[in-house]
């Protein structure tokens, strides 16, 4: 079947290949979505109706409340032998991962999760390890995770993308949602949010580095999104109909990364900050805010960046001459400073990946300064960082780093070093390849510290 030429309902784009003139097969393997009010009802059903007998119940204590006993409930009722876990190790890790394996009983056919990001995750990494079809109930709508095909999980003291299942069924009862914390709910629409830079980085990627790019699928994430920030004031009256929306456009974001085969379409810079609070947050014993809230704030913080460096007159002879002076070592220094004993692992990543060294960089500020007109029309083209900030602050979010008690030397190291847990090109890899990243950063925290923001 040909891809859609417009965007369609998310139920279009699952459990059916799409062939797309970028070259590309798309599929998301997710069977089915329910959303609606009373829609945990429809759980044995499924169950029934994809063959499975004996299902496996993860939550925590506080999801299995608000349904995990609910879905115990029915599927007993309904004559399913069913098993419940409710987990006791919650840093979402290796502990995590052994818990859910030591707990399953060996008979067990389908594993479901409720909850939210955090579950469905480590639910989906689980059914691939152990080779278990999944389902997800969910109890809030905080991310685009419930129909990724990755997981994140902590892996190494690290935030690390595994391969994951896709789940079968997910579930999204109206009434369950709109009870979840308003916090939840504003999460969900700033993970929504930050794809309007995640978008721009992919096209930036595209004009630098030829990167593969589909324009069907870029669209169709832009359009959902846009069509949250036009329904925004609703949910501060927690809307069940608003609420249902931001739910379904976080599947369809979510299930982008199995139609495109990546979340090259759906994340970027603001998710790269995100990631390292959670280290940095990790390590220090307290998160920072939920995930959502974090990219959200990145994003704001990406959009500003990217204002300083469209009004910089660019010297790429200076570049080039910082390329050919870059010192890995110096640089292996600031990494084990900055992440502490996740610093390993980035130091591995960029072994493998080589996104810093000189010949390639020098490569990319050739490219880039081929390019620049188009790069520079790229850049203008963005959203406005205020207008960004005040839709966030008129709903209640987080909008400005000390919000979320991001201090100015955390932020600094966030914007000279967040890009290096993932080897994909962003607006910040661009800065530092063109020299200027850091001076950038100087401007903007010096900016936001005058305004009371930081």
């Amino acid at each position: 079947m040909k891809m859609y030429d417009k965007p369609q309902a998310v139920e279009k784009y699952l459990n059916v290949e799409l062939e797309c003139d970028c070259g590309q097969t798309h599929y998301a393997p997710v069977k089915a979505v329910k959303t609606e009010r009373g829609a945990l009802f429809s759980l044995p059903g499924y169950v029934r109706d994809y063959g499975y007998h004996r299902p496996y119940i993860i939550c925590d204590k506080i999801t299995y409340e608000i349904a995990g006993k609910k879905c115990a409930q029915l599927l007993e009722e309904a004559g399913f032998q069913t098993n419940v876990l409710i987990l006791k190790h919650l840093g979402f890790d290796e502990a995590t991962l052994g818990e859910i394996v030591i707990n399953m009983p060996d008979d067990c056919d389908l594993m479901i999760g409720c909850g939210t990001g955090s579950i469905s995750d480590m639910l989906r990494y689980a059914s691939f390890k152990l080779s278990r079809p999944c389902f997800t109930v969910c109890t809030g709508a905080p991310m685009d995770g419930f129909s990724a095909s990755v997981g994140i999980m902590n892996v190494n003291n690290l935030k690390a993308t595994m391969p994951a299942h896709s789940t079968e069924v997910i579930i999204g009862d109206t009434d369950i949602l709109a009870g979840a914390p308003y916090r939840m709910t504003i999460a969900g629409f700033d993970d929504l949010i930050a794809k309007l830079n995640a978008l721009n980085d992919w096209r930036l990627d595209v004009l630098v580095n030829d990167a593969h790019y589909c324009g069907k699928i870029d669209e169709l994430v832009t359009s959902y999104v846009n069509d949250i920030v036009s329904k925004a004031g609703k949910l501060k009256d927690r809307d069940p109909e608003a609420i249902g929306d931001v739910f379904n456009a976080l599947l369809l974001t979510g299930a982008s990364i199995s139609l495109y085969g990546n979340s090259r379409p759906i994340s970027g810079a603001e998710h790269h900050m995100s990631h390292y609070w959670e280290v940095v947050g990790e390590q220090r014993g307290k998160p920072f805010a939920m995930h959502g809230e974090q990219a959200g704030v990145g994003t704001v913080l990406a959009l500003r960046l990217i204002e300083e460096l469209r009004g910089r007159k660019i010297d790429f002879d200076r570049a080039r001459k910082l390329a050919v002076s870059y010192n890995a070592e110096t640089w292996k220094a600031e990494i084990r400073r900055a992440y502490g004993n996740a610093a390993d692992a980035i130091i591995s990543l960029e072994e493998s990946s080589g996104k810093n060294t000189a010949e390639g960089r020098l490569k990319r500020i050739d490219r880039i300064e081929q390019k620049w007109e188009d790069v520079l029309a790229l850049l203008n083209s963005v959203a406005s960082s205020e207008w960004l900030r005040d839709l966030l602050a008129d709903i209640g979010s987080p909008c400005d780093p000390k919000d979320i008690g991001i201090t100015p030397e955390l932020l600094k190291d966030t914007y000279l070093y967040c890009k290096e847990t993932r080897a994909r090109y962003t607006v910040y890899q661009l800065a530092w390849d063109l020299g200027i990243l850091e001076e950038l950063a100087d401007s903007i925290i010096a900016g936001l510290q005058e305004q009371n923001r930081l």
